[in-house]
This record gives structure tokens, C-alpha cells and sequence, in this order.
């Protein structure tokens, strides 16, 4: 079954008869009555009543005749839905990101992609960055936004930004008067760390081992907020990329700059590599390197 012959015989139905709707479908006649006859043939039975000088419509053409139309308006609105896919007028996107990327950049960013693309729609997953990168391998999310690094021959992977991690504490704790720190100065403190769905928690443990000492984690949770306000009463430490500094209460926390060793915090969009990336997907990438993070 073709779509054309779906269409001749509609035609042929509305018009009633082969000559006009040979004329407006721009074909001669023979022509159309070989296709239609192929069409019947294929089906198994007659469509048209050609007794009369009108055609008419036999039983079997007329459940023919009313899901000819279905398919024919379905095409109609595939073709037309995937017009405005790729022109962006349409789209659906599922992206994943820890929840302190995504405080500390998105909700500007996704604010002027609406804007931009007001019928793309964007379902946001926080998730650690451990989950993150296995909802994205499993091909549940289209894309992450997480801490690198992620092995490349599984993602491709797409820089976004970079900072240090540094040390976050209460005004009155007795590190608090330093001017830098180093990662044996917090050997017997307790520590307010992301959960183990983090890359961040993993590093912090990493980096601690290799002092020789295994960190006092007094508290763990996947909400930097809830570390935080924990900070503020100064119920341990914590570390955050230095530019959340402009998310703390500064009247009760200070960061530090840690220096031995320096900590890079690296962050990159990835994406399953060989899989299928949308246009609507491709868009919010670009637009988030086109963004100032």
C-alpha cells in the first residue's frame, strides 16, 4: 500500500468520478484507473461502485475512504511536526545536573532558552553526578551537566567551566583566621559532605586518603542548601567551588582558599556518544556555551 494510491482513491471518492479527479490530480485517466485497480487488488476487494456514471463508494470504500483521510492527516501532521522540530518551533529535551550546578547557573540560563525557544520544552533531573552519568549511559536523559572528568570513550564531552574547590566554615571556627588552607588542617574536623551520588563526595574522600587520614564525615546529604544552613550553624565544613561565594549568608560563613593541594572543580555537558542528538538538544547546547557561566 502506498500513500499515493491512498490519495488517488480519495480523490477519486470525493470527486465521483475517474475524469475529474484525474484532471486535479494531473494525470490521464488510464492512469488513475491502473492505480486504483492495483489498490483494489492488493486489498482483496472492490471500492468503487463503476456501474452508475457517478462512482460510487462501495461498503468496503467506505472504511477505506474514512482511515484513507486518518492516514493522510496523520502524515499531514508528522510532516508538519517534524518541520517545526527542526526549525525549533517544537521539542522535548530530559537533562540532568547536581543540584548545585544547578543553583549556581541555570536558573538564568534556562530563563533566556524559554525565551529563545518558547515551544521546547526542558524537564530538568537533579541527580548526583554518579546518577547523572548513568541515566545518561542508560539513554533516559538526553544530556548531563556534570563534574568532570567522565570517561570520553563512553561521552562525548563538552567543557563548560572551571573554578577551585574551597574550604566553607563558620566565622567563629578556629580556622577561620587563616589565610589559606591545606587538607591536613582539617585532618580532625568534621565535615559536611555531598552524598555518595556526587563526584564531589568521592574527590573529597580521594583527596583526603592521599594525606594519609580518612575524613570525620559528621553529615551527608544531596542539598547544598541543607549543607550550608548546617555550616551556618556551625556544625562542621564543607567544601564548594569558590564562586558560590555569592550564595552564602557572609555574615556567618567565610571561604578559604585551599593550596596543598590546589582542587580543580571542572564542569562539562556530556552526552552518550553514537547516541542520536536532537535538534532541540543540540540548541541548548549551544546556547548554554553561547552563555556566560
Amino acid at each position: 500500500m502506498e500513500i499515493r494510491q491512498i490519495s488517488y482513491f480519495l480523490e477519486v471518492a470525493q470527486q465521483g468520478s475517474f475524469t475529474k479527479a484525474s484532471q486535479t490530480l494531473h494525470i490521464s485517466q488510464p492512469a488513475l484507473s491502473k492505480t486504483i485497480k492495483a489498490f483494489e487488488t492488493e486489498l482483496g476487494v472492490e471500492l468503487l461502485d463503476r456501474t452508475d456514471k457517478r462512482v460510487r463508494l462501495t461498503d468496503s470504500g467506505e472504511i477505506v475512504y474514512q482511515y484513507g483521510k486518518q492516514i493522510l492527516n496523520t502524515i499531514s501532521t508528522l510532516t508538519s511536526s517534524l518541520e517545526d522540530n527542526a526549525m525549533l518551533k517544537s521539542g522535548h529535551i530530559k537533562m540532568g545536573l547536581p543540584s548545585l550546578i544547578g543553583i549556581m547557573f541555570f536558573p538564568n540560563i534556562m530563563k533566556g532558552f524559554a525565551s529563545a525557544y518558547p515551544g521546547i520544552t526542558v524537564a530538568l533531573t537533579e541527580e548526583g553526578t554518579n546518577n547523572v552519568i548513568h541515566l545518561v549511559d542508560k539513554g533516559d536523559l538526553d544530556c548531563g551537566i556534570v563534574m568532570l572528568p567522565v570517561d570520553q570513550n563512553d561521552f562525548d564531552v563538552i567543557p563548560l567551566t572551571q573554578d577551585r574547590l574551597m574550604l566553607f566554615l563558620h566565622k567563629s571556627h578556629v580556622l577561620a583566621n587563616h589565610s589559606e588552607i591545606s587538607m591536613m588542617d582539617v585532618k580532625d574536623e568534621p565535615m559536611i559532605l555531598f552524598t555518595e551520588d556526587f563526584t564531589m563526595h568521592d574527590r573529597i574522600i580521594q583527596e583526603c586518603n592521599d594525606f594519609g587520614f580518612q575524613p570525620h564525615i559528621a553529615y551527608k546529604s544531596s542539598q547544598w542548601d541543607f549543607i550550608k544552613d548546617m555550616v551556618e550553624n556551625n556544625l562542621g565544613i564543607t567544601f564548594f567551588p569558590g564562586s558560590l561565594n555569592r550564595k552564602i549568608n557572609k555574615e556567618k560563613i567565610i571561604s578559604l582558599p585551599i593550596t596543598d593541594p590546589y582542587i580543580p572543580w571542572k564542569v562539562g555537558i556530556i552526552v552518550k556518544k553514537g547516541s542520536h542528538r536532537s535538534f532541540a538538544t543540540q540548541a541548548l547546547i549551544d546556547y548554554i556555551l553561547d552563555s556566560d557561566l
